[in-house]
């Protein structure tokens, strides 16, 4: 089954070069290695292997490419060799010799020889014997090994890494006589950080042999064997290779795979997650004149915004919170709904208006977890065709603990409110969606547990021992919120519905999964019996070649808790879908489909209830044929099975669905019976319980053997047993039989292993990357590279069986989509692999990123086949742990990629707690350990299930007897086995988790290996413990081949516990190695040994806990003893007893560092056992050595230390990766000379405090000539940086463009250019600045989004275009489009002459921006306490009992010569030059606050009412006074003074609190800031530097230090030259010279020379300052989240603010300056109602029968309704005009900079004050038709938004229904610009179809006036003194009856009422006849009745 071609050699070479071969097969290429140098003759001499999956055609193609190899350009072609492989075929075995074609196909001299091997798969061509090849078998393994590592890992499934040092080789030695002679050229690699993935394979360091360092990508890292031998064995001990941080660097040959090292499940447990929801506005609701209310709903949470009276679009701007606290799966299930509802009130629910819904996962995978500023659709779900019912804006975001949510600023929202472009939908689904047809059909169920959970039915089998199933099962199905059931099925295990659930829902819908639930139908409680989720994105593509929803039919399977008869199960969550299930529960036979509505049809149903239908019922070949499946399993060793468990006897279960299961399991499915009745096909398979005897069935058929036999442990040590298997080995297996649907999984398989090897090569070139080593994008290429190939393959592979019975359609259509995906991957690896270079590595290796998040989410199938396998360890028939295994993993296929990856082979497998019961510290102890040795395949494939064991066994069948060979054995004996000695050097851990309520622990390591453990010694009080210590383990005992168990040996387990000294050990965490193997035969010496140090990741739960460094060698002891053993050298330690430590070749190469420490004080220490500390130290200690700081005399007045630089000298490890940590600990000194701990750190990575002596080059570089930078006078600052931004990036500069134009265009379209006034100095303000900052911010952020979007689009071109050859003609257009653009910009510079000084806004803290001000002055947190058991950061707050300011610095002695002291150089200092001292400093604190947003709601109304509190040392300011009523988005404006004294008050909180009427306020979040490390750093972050410097206006400089002193002053500190100020506005800086204005402008406009601005320029420029520059801090508000210690990790709000520190000793600042919020400015809105025309007409009018209107019209601003105003009636309109002359007057308070209204008023009666509302400036005029007896009729409205609305047109006629509905096309105004408008607009419904119509028009005048002027000009209202309007002139139609009467009366009777009065006048006649008949009834009865 492969093809095998060995390249010999190339010989009649031309001249002399680097050679290269490349061989193809099949589209897959592999490449020899570079043969350096060589002349006439290239010796390959390698051997490449190609696994076939299908026989090899003869008319396949074999073709070698020869090259001459650059190390720059690509490679040469030399010549092709190609040959068809016909003769290969039918012989299976060929060698030639042939020359070669260049390109021209002429014969060249060059002759290469080759030899080529086939077998095939049927075995057809003869055997061969393995050592035809070579001469030398070693050398032929290697170069086999060699290729195997490089490319063709993909294919040999064994998941070996890409390059690798020849770890595996497939050895023929001891088989083909090659003993010895080998040991000296192999060499395990050795791995830095090496972590926990078993099987990762290591790469060499290339820096000891430069030579090599650009080899072709395929071959990134050169095989270590070869090397070895080219270096003569001598590699350098202390080269550290390279080994990934997620793999542990072994060796992994077929026979195991990789253990998975997280214990913890982590998917049940519950967080906290909180869910924001702010309700802006709603529009174009449907209906006429209503009062909506908007209702949020998240599962039985209901809250509603309040009511808006009589409006279409409503503006609510409510922000509504909901907290949630349950695990992740529960709450991406559940849905928001938003609904509107229609005139609610205390007594009615209201109408629906219509609702839009999606769930929270939607919400959470959004970018930032959010939606913002959307416009989500409302449609009604009782009427679906109806359409659309409106739109509600709306923000959504979801945060769990520890997203923070960046929210775009929310100052101004003058955003346009384009509904269309923003709506709330997710990316890539339509704006129309569609109404849709779920059917979800549900077929049968079987495998139902036997269970019945209530007391009744017990009591009946009890009585009337009735004995049926006791279970009534039916299916519940719930999608999108509604809930559809099948009917109950009564008393069966086995139940058939037959039916379909129909949900009519939107699509694509908003909600992502479909919850299928098998419950158990009980009138007491009904409970949930399996559960399974059908993701939809999994089921369809919305590509364009993509697929609607389908699934099957195909069978799921339901895992959930175990199936014993319990009357609680503890586990009934696992039921509900909640956690991993542990069990095999049920399958079930549904099917999904989906169907588009066409809502114009007329039958369709149009309410969305859920419906039920019967259906038909479905063959049993549907969801494919039975197959007869065979699993086996072999349990090679049992150790780590935990004490706790006691010490009766443990055996383990194996069970695949319900075979094998003890408690209801079954052996067979039975007999095929047919129907009666039903059609001949129809089958039903019935499973039969298990038979009592086990007796073998007729046909020699195997009785399943599921358990292994229960057997005592023994003990290992005080924490775990093992079993005593020894040679004997337990075995299991099963039959069972599935519908054969192994395609699915061998698609996903072959899928997994791409997705593995590319995992792996990422974390390989992470792992490059963060050790600093050559050449990254060597690896990443060839990860590309790889990839590519693996895609190809799989296209390849996956076309088969494409008919196979039971393939769905979603089978069919994932096949297509995936074949395209990979298609589309290749071809895009392909590309990128060209595109990765240096610099582009960190975009490309992201984009990479995205490949293997979508080939894990292909690979995940959704439609089961073969369930999964559960491996239990049951002591005295109690179920303890459990395993969970994949059955795809272990399935086999004759194809390698196909085959799972843990197919025949040894898995190391830890067992764990099933359920709640797993979560916290009780998951992280090992259960048990086990070897487990599994096979699945067909039963007829099963001849090879034995061929993954280890070799060395005998099989010991169940039966003895004829024809039983084929049997499986029971159990295996091993026969061969070695002895070996385990070395385990245990170096050093770091990083550990504090056990100890010290915060420290004490630390020792337990190593398991087979049946045996080892300890450490105990150190005490630390997390970084140095152990130095060999442990050895004698007289191991291992079985198997000596030679498997070299390339494969067992892992070693390391756990690491905290000792106490009373009770029980604490569990710390564990990792895993594998040792390197050293046989009897080989040399112990270089490359591989002595081994070497690695990092291990140790692992507690799911979280990391730390570090291990150690080395493990495991060396066979041979025949003639230990005595030939390497010797352990050295004596035992002295000073430490009979413990051996760490030898000499393997302990690190140290070398003598010297440390120096900067202290400088110690900050909010917490009190130690009740006691204050008064008197603490500092000690530091480094590999055993260490320092201690001075004594602090009293921690109260001065926690600074009197000596600052104190340092010690220790000897470090060369190599910096190893270096150990650094621990400082402070004490506090009590009397009597006692000592307590206070806290601790321990500082993980001294990396980034190594010196490194400043680049010399730089140095040459400052002695350069001047550099000149040139600063335009005109244009601010701010403006030129933009201008070089974007000039070197054009991509924004479209941006800008692109807007001018647009905004030039409007202005043209005005007709006329409104010249935008220039804002008058007096008006600005600071909020003029902040707004205009805002402006800008926002700018820039589009300009990014436009530039990152422009740079993909690029990218993506660039992709496709990689195949065509550009033009010229386009560069040459895209240079001059260029140019326009540049031209363009300068022209918009020079245009935009308003320049507004602006600020920074940071969205974030100010530190996060600055490196948290460590410049130089480092802060650590001290940590005392334990950790908790959940991996909370939360617990990490509380830990911290204070912090230490200070710093480090590391570096090798002596000192380079050449590091030039500096004049002025202190040598107390050392390495800490020039920083200030730390005495006392008294600094006065200005705290601006400006505003909070989004706060968490404190009161029940969902609003609070916050004022800000100040701390600062024992200063508190409350602001209580000034709370701000019912806001969450407060604006406070204030500024608070504070005089502190560094270092003791140097943390300033800011919070926001709730003002209570009642009570306690309550705090809503704060905010911590650290004072002193701002005021010391040099990024001077004191008072922040403004955009210009001015004396006097809005901009005033408020730093009383004037930017010429503070240049001067910084110039001084950093010793440079400067400043020197020239003639004509020049300063020199160094050797920068810049340039700037020099004139400045007093109040009273007179202009002084000055070189302020100079200095100023300079100083915003200061990072360009060689040497000494870094940025200076600009003047800003920045964005500090609040966070209540009540609710970690979430946000509850955010501040804006600033601090300014003014030192007491220098001169005092002015005032502070004034940030007060703007008071809304009172105007006037005069509305003038002239006319009205074309008004409709509503009534019929009871005389004359026309139609007529009587018509008023009705006005108000947004906000106040009740102070709506009407005109008069004009009655009897019947042309629809109406006359008015009618004043409306509205006054209001505006905001200017917000565009808002400001309303303030009492929320209800019950209020205690007043609301303030701000809300958008909003006309609305409506028509109305006056009724007198019932309402009036609502016909019409318009709403203008003051600020920009449509210019009213000149005459009616122009007047047109555009003007409302499509505002963009006409010229719009501002009425606080033009004041004064006279014209016509129109008035528009909705008509019964929904559809906007005119009503109507009115021309109307509006004026606005300032309050003032208002007061002198006043009007009156309606036609009122002062300044009345005249009577409208009406015509006299209107009194028509009343002129006329009789006409009227003649029309009434004779056309309108006729036939009515006829029919009355009948009517009274009748009636009066029946009241004659009753009246003489009674008389003439009695007269009758008498005979009178």
């Amino acid at each position: 089954m492969a093809l095998i071609v060995h390249l010999k050699t190339v010989t009649d070479l031309r001249g002399k070069g680097d050679r290269i071969a490349k061989v193809a097969f099949r589209g897959l290429s592999f490449y020899t290695r570079v043969l350096e140098n060589c002349e006439d003759e290239a010796q390959f001499d390698e051997t490449f292997r190609w696994p076939t999956a299908s026989n090899i055609d003869g008319n396949e193609m074999l073709e070698i490419q020869v090259f001459n190899y650059s190390k720059v350009f690509t490679n040469r072609l030399i010549g092709t060799f190609g040959m068809v492989l016909q003769q290969v075929v039918e012989d299976g075995q060929l060698d030639i010799a042939d020359t070669l074609i260049d390109d021209n196909n002429s014969s060249i001299r060059t002759c290469v020889s080759i030899g080529i091997k086939y077998q095939a798969m049927d075995g057809t061509v003869g055997v061969w014997n393995e050592s035809e090849f070579l001469e030398n078998p070693n050398q032929r393994a290697e170069h086999e090994a060699t290729f195997h590592f490089e490319t063709d890992s993909l294919l040999s499934g064994s998941g070996q890494s890409f390059a690798v040092s020849g770890e595996r080789m497939f050895r023929q030695r001891g088989r083909d006589g090659g003993e010895g002679g080998e040991g000296g050229e192999r060499r395990s690699g050795k791995g830095v950080f090496s972590g926990m993935k078993l099987g990762k394979t290591r790469h060499s360091k290339d820096d000891h042999k430069k030579g090599h360092g650009d080899e072709p990508a395929v071959l990134e890292t050169e095989d270590l064997d070869r090397k070895a031998m080219r270096l003569g064995g001598g590699l350098d001990p202390d080269t550290i290779s390279l080994a990934s941080v997620t793999a542990v660097t072994t060796n992994v040959s077929n026979k195991r795979s990789k253990p998975d090292i997280k214990m913890e499940p982590s998917a049940g447990r519950p967080q906290d997650y909180q869910v924001s929801i702010t309700i802006i506005e709603a529009r174009q609701l449907v209906g006429l004149n209503m009062d909506p209310v908007v209702c949020v709903e998240i599962g039985d949470d209901k809250k509603y915004t309040s009511m808006k009276e009589s409006t279409n679009c409503p503006y609510y701007n409510e922000y509504f919170v909901f907290d949630f606290h349950v695990s992740p799966d529960v709450m991406f299930d559940k849905i928001v709904k938003l609904s509107v509802i229609h005139s609610k009130n205390l007594l009615r629910s209201g109408t629906l208006v219509g609702m839009f819904k999606l769930d929270i996962g939607t919400i959470y995978s959004q970018p930032e977890h959010q939606f913002y500023h959307k416009w989500a659709i409302i449609c009604d779900p009782g009427d679906i065709t109806a359409g659309m019912k409106g739109y509600v804006k709306c923000d959504i975001a979801v945060v769990g603990k520890g997203d923070n949510i960046k929210t775009p600023h929310k100052s101004n929202e003058t955003d346009e409110d384009e509904i269309e472009g923003n709506l709330l939908l997710p990316e890539g689904v339509p704006s129309e969606r569609q109404w849709a047809r779920y059917y979800v059909k549900i077929y049968r169920a079987e495998g139902l547990p036997k269970m019945n959970t209530s007391i009744m039915a017990n009591m009946k089998k009890a009585f009337i021992g009735e004995n049926k199933d006791l279970v009534d099962p039916y299916v519940q199905v719930l999608f999108a919120g509604q809930k559809g059931k099948t009917s109950v099925q009564k008393n069966t295990y086995e139940p058939t519905w037959n039916e379909q659930i129909i949900f009519t829902e939107m699509f694509p819908p908003l909600c992502t999964r479909i919850k299928v639930q098998i419950r158990d139908s009980d009138k007491v409680n009904e409970v949930a019996i399996g559960t399974h989720f059908v993701d939809l994105r999994k089921i369809a593509n919305d590509g364009d070649k993509g697929f609607l929803p389908t699934f099957g039919p195909s069978w799921v399977n339901m895992y959930g808790s175990t199936r014993n008869y319990t009357l609680m199960d503890e586990h009934q969550d696992l039921n509900e879908g909640l956690g991993e299930g542990v069990s095999f529960r049920a399958r079930l036979l549904i099917s999904i489909s989906m169907e588009i509505l066409d809502t114009t049809s007329t039958e369709i149903m149009s309410s969305t209830e859920v419906q039920v239908e019967t259906i038909q019922q479905i063959s049993d070949l549907a969801t494919g044929k039975m197959e007869e499946f065979f699993i086996f399993g072999a349990f090679l060793e049992a150790t780590m099975l935990d004490r706790r468990i006691g010490d009766k006897p443990v055996n383990f279960e194996v069970t695949i669905g319900n075979y094998g299961n003890q408690i209801d399991g079954i052996s067979k499915p039975a007999i095929h019976r047919k129907r009666g009745g039903g059609d001949g096909a129809e089958e039903e398979s019935e499973l039969l319980q298990n038979s009592s005897e086990d007796e073998v069935d007729d046909d020699g058929d195997l009785v399943p053997v599921s358990c292994t036999p229960p057997m005592k442990p023994v003990i290992t040590d005080r924490n775990y047993f093992h079993l005593p298997y020894f040679e004997k080995k337990p075995c299991t297996y099963i039959k069972s039989w599935w519908q054969d649907q192994r395609r699915r999984l061998y698609n996903a398989n072959i899928m997994d292993k791409i997705a593995d090897k590319l995992e792996e090569g990422l974390n390989d070139v992470q792992e490059i990357l963060k050790t600093e080593k050559p050449h990254p994008e060597r690896r990443l290429r060839g990860v590309l590279e790889e990839l590519s190939s693996g895609c190809n393959r799989f296209v390849s592979l996956a076309n088969k069986d494409q008919n196979a019975a039971g393939r769905t359609k979603l089978d069919r259509e994932r096949l297509k989509s995936c074949i395209r995906e990979m298609e589309n991957m290749a071809q895009q690896a392909k590309t990128i692999r060209t595109q990765v270079k240096k610099n582009t590595l960190k975009d490309k290796l992201k984009q990479v990123h995205t490949f293997l998040h979508k080939l894990r989410f292909m690979a995940d199938e959704p439609q089961h086949s073969i369930p999964e396998i559960f491996i239990w360890m049951i002591c005295n028939n109690k179920r303890i742990a459990y395993a969970r295994i994949q059955s795809k993993d272990i399935l086999y296929s004759i194809v390698d990629e196909e085959t799972g990856k843990d197919c025949g082979k040894v898995k190391t497998v830890f067992l764990k707690l099933p359920g709640k019961r797993g979560f916290g510290p009780a998951g992280w102890t090992v259960q048990s350990k086990i070897e487990v040795y599994l096979w699945l395949g067909l039963n007829k494939q099963r001849k090879d299930f034995l061929s993954g064991l280890p070799s060395g066994y005998e099989e010991n069948k169940a039966v003895k007897g004829p024809g039983m060979q084929s049997f499986p054995p029971i159990s295996l004996t091993y026969i061969k086995k070695q002895l070996f000695q385990l070395r385990v050097h245990m170096y050093q851990a770091r990083s550990l988790c504090a056990a100890d309520s010290s915060g420290l622990s004490d630390p020792f390591a337990r190593v398991f290996f087979s049946t045996q453990s080892q300890c450490t010694e105990v150190l005490q009080e630390t997390l970084c413990p140095t152990w130095d210590q060999l442990l050895v383990f004698d007289n191991i005992e291992l079985y198997g081949e000596a030679q498997e168990l070299r390339d494969d040996p067992p892992i070693v387990v390391i756990e690491i516990y905290d000792q106490d000294t009373v009770g029980k050990a604490e569990y710390i965490g564990r990792t895993f190695s594998k040792p390197v193997v050293k046989m009897a035969e080989e040399e112990y010496g270089p490359p591989r040994f002595p081994p070497q140090l690695e990092y291990y990741q140790i692992y507690r739960g799911n979280s990391t806990a730390g570090d291990l460094l150690a080395a493990f060698e495991l060396l066979q002891i041979p025949p003639s003893g230990k005595h030939n053993l390497p010797p352990i050298d050295g004596p035992t330690d002295s000073d430490r007893g009979p413990i051996l430590p760490v030898p000499k070749g393997i302990r690190p190469v140290l070398s003598k560092y010297r440390i120096e420490i900067l202290f400088w004080g110690l900050r909010d220490l917490k009190r130690v056992n009740l006691a204050q500390v008064d008197r603490p130290r500092v000690d530091i200690e480094c590999a055993g050595k260490g320092v201690q700081s001075a004594l602090i005399q009293n921690y109260k007045k001065n926690p600074n230390f009197s000596i600052l630089v104190k340092y010690f000298e220790v000897d470090l490890p060369e190599n910096e990766l190893l270096h150990p940590p650094l621990n400082i600990r402070v004490v506090d000194c009590r009397a009597f000379g006692r000592y307590t701990l206070v806290g601790s750190h321990a500082v993980g990575s001294l990396r980034k405090f190594i010196y490194r002596p400043p680049d010399n080059k730089v140095q040459n570089w400052t002695n350069a000539g001047d550099i000149n930078i040139n600063m335009e006078t005109e244009i601010p600052v701010k403006k030129i940086e933009t201008v070089v931004k974007l000039d070197a990036n054009s991509d924004a500069v479209v941006k800008v463009d692109a807007n001018e134009d647009e905004k030039s265009k409007k202005k043209k379209k005005k007709g006329e250019e409104i010249e935008e006034e220039e804002p008058d100095e007096s008006m600005l303000d600071w909020w003029s600045k902040y707004f205009a900052s805002i402006e800008t911010l926002m700018e820039q952020l589009r300009q990014q989004e436009a530039a990152a979007a422009e740079a993909e689009e690029k990218e993506d071109m660039e992709i496709a275009a990689e195949g065509m050859k550009q033009s010229k003609s386009k560069d040459k257009a895209k240079a001059q489009e260029k140019e326009k653009k540049k031209k363009q910009l300068e022209m918009v510079e020079k245009k935009e002459k308003v320049k507004i000084d602006e600020l920074r806004i940071y969205d974030k803290e100010l530190e996060a921006e600055f490196g948290n001000f460590e410049d130089w002055l480092h802060t650590f947190n001290l940590y005392r306490g334990k950790i908790g058991d959940d991996d909370d950061s939360s617990t990490e707050e509380e830990r911290i009992v204070g912090r230490f300011k200070g710093s480090v610095c590391v570096y090798k002695i002596p000192l380079a010569d050449d590091i030039a002291r500096e004049a002025g150089y202190e040598p107390t200092f050392g390495m800490f030059q020039g920083i200030p001292s730390n005495d006392l400093v008294n600094v006065l604190v200005r705290v601006y606050v400006v505003r909070a947003t989004e706060l968490h709601p404190a009161d029940i109304n969902g609003k609070a009412d916050p004022y800000i509190v100040i701390k600062l040392g024992k200063t508190e300011i409350k602001d209580k006074e000034n709370y701000i009523s019912k806001q969450l988005n407060p604006v406070f404006g204030k500024s608070f003074d504070i005089e502190a004294t560094f270092p003791m008050e140097s943390m300033l909180t800011v919070a926001i609190y709730d003002w209570d009427l009642v009570g306690t306020d309550d705090l809503i979040g704060e905010t911590k800031l650290d004072l002193e490390n701002r005021y010391y750093s040099k990024h001077r972050a004191t008072c922040g530097i403004a955009q210009q410097y001015s004396i006097h206006g809005y901009n005033i400089w408020r730093d009383p230090v004037k930017p010429t002193q503070m240049l001067t002053k910084l110039c001084k500190e950093g010793k440079v030259d400067g400043p020197h100020f020239g003639p004509g506005g020049r300063v020199k800086v160094a050797n920068r010279v810049f340039t700037g204005p020099t004139e400045i402008e007093d109040e009273n406009g007179l202009k002084k020379e000055t070189d302020e601005h100079l200095s100023l320029i300079v100083l915003q420029h200061w990072e360009g300052i060689p040497r000494v520059g870094c940025k200076l801090i600009p003047e800003h508000v920045e964005t500090r989240p609040l966070l209540n210690p009540e609710k970690p990790g979430i946000e509850q709000g955010r501040i804006e603010m600033f601090v300014d520190m003014f030192p007491k000793d220098m001169p005092a600042p002015g005032a502070a300056i004034d940030i007060a919020p703007r008071k809304p400015k009172k105007y006037e809105l005069r509305v003038i109602v002239w006319n009205t025309d074309e008004v409709i007409l509503e009534d019929d009018d009871y005389f004359t029968g026309e139609k007529s209107s009587d018509i008023f019209v009705r006005g108000w601003l947004k906000g106040q309704q009740e102070d709506k105003q009407d005109t008069d009636v004009h009655y009897h309109s019947l042309t629809g005009e109406g006359n008015f002359n009618w004043r409306f007057v509205y006054p209001f308070d505006y905001l200017m900079a917000e565009e808002k209204i400001v309303i303030s008023k009492k929320e209800s009666m019950f209020s205690w004050d007043e609301t303030e509302y701000k809300i958008p400036a909003r006309l609305t005029l409506q028509v109305w038709d006056a009724d007198h007896f019932s309402a009036d009729d609502f016909l019409g409205a318009i709403e203008l938004d003051l600020n920009r609305f449509a210019r009213g047109a000149k005459t009616a006629k122009l007047c047109s229904i555009e003007m409302a509905t499509d505002e963009s096309a006409f010229p719009t105004v501002s009425i606080f610009k033009q004041k004064r408008l006279k014209g016509w607009w129109p008035f528009v419904a909705r008509n019964e179809n929904d559809e906007m119509e005119l009503t109507g028009k009115v021309e109307a005048e509006l004026h606005l006036l300032t309050a003032e002027e208002a007061e002198k000009s006043p009007a009156g209202l309606a036609r009122n003194e002062p300044d009345p309007l005249e009577k409208p002139n009406r015509p006299d139609t209107s009194f028509i009856w009343f002129l006329n009467p009789l006409k009227s009366i003649k029309y009434l009777i004779c056309t309108r009422y006729k036939w009515l009065i006829v029919k009355i006048v009948l009517a009274l006649l009748l009636l009066f006849m029946i009241g004659l008949f009753l009246y003489s009834m009674p008389g003439y009865m009695v007269k009758k009745l008498l005979g009178a």
